[in-house]
């Protein structure tokens, strides 16, 4: 059975970073094999991890939306999109890389989400962690695009506009009645001591944070993906130092 992480939280917070970070540390640690899920439309996340992504869903799904005579006789719509889908996973460095991307037709954008749910789910039973980086804001819970996971992990920075996100988020999953094992709210990009008084209003509880990485900023200045990050990186370090409560 798969341990599936989620990450969420509002944009800018480093949601991208955090979940690279994620699938290096169970890597390095050896834990089992990972499946790294770019749910953002953005689509940056094999960028940071240094790999290449396959084709994306949402181009697969214009390109059989365009010529549906392509699907082989006898092999259903479904059937095809998922085999589509399974030859796009990108290998990396120890880990797997499935990117949704987004439709560039007229096409129900619901239905890329859909289709990524139905797939992904199926993939995950091949991988002992996944790590599924979302979109911002709320688009991914209020579109069901998650069922559910074994940890959500909720990113903020320590400004009233990011942990007040934070707290719309937890509030739609339950809303949602979405299946969730544990959530947690980390804390991105701030050293200080956290004024816990702050961030109760969101409901979730704090598992810590991570200190600003200058190392990062240069590596992401100079385009560089952050399998460059050295083990002495304090972001690292930290969030080594959370990962137990995380993934287990």
């Amino acid at each position: 059975m798969s341990y599936i992480i989620a990450i969420a939280g509002k944009g800018g917070t480093g949601k991208t970073t955090i979940a690279s970070l994620l699938v290096r540390i169970i890597k390095e640690k050896k834990l089992g094999s990972i499946l790294a899920i770019d749910a953002d439309p953005n689509s940056n996340l094999g960028e940071v991890l240094g790999v290449a992504p396959g084709e994306s869903i949402g181009t697969i799904l214009d390109r059989i939306a365009v010529n549906p005579d392509k699907i082989p006789s006898g092999m259903t719509k479904d059937r095809f999109i998922e085999y589509e889908v399974q030859t796009a996973v990108a290998e990396g460095d120890g880990f797997d890389l499935l990117t949704m991307g987004r439709p560039e037709g007229p096409g129900c954008y619901c239905y890329v989400n859909n289709v990524l749910r139905d797939v992904s789910s199926r993939l995950m039973k091949d991988y002992d962690y996944v790590v599924i980086d979302n979109e911002a804001g709320l688009e991914h819970l209020s579109r069901r695009t998650m069922r559910c996971a074994d940890t959500l992990l909720v990113i903020s920075d320590a400004t009233f506009v990011g942990l007040k996100a934070a707290g719309r988020i937890n509030a739609l999953a339950q809303e949602l009645k979405i299946k969730i094992g544990k959530k947690f709210l980390l804390i991105n990009r701030s050293s200080g001591t956290i004024d816990k008084d702050k961030i109760k209003d969101s409901g979730l509880p704090y598992i810590g944070n991570l200190p600003e990485d200058s190392l990062i900023k240069e590596l992401s200045l100079s385009g560089l993906s952050l399998t460059k990050l050295g083990a002495e990186a304090e972001s690292i370090k930290s969030l080594s130092k959370l990962g137990e409560k995380i993934w287990s």
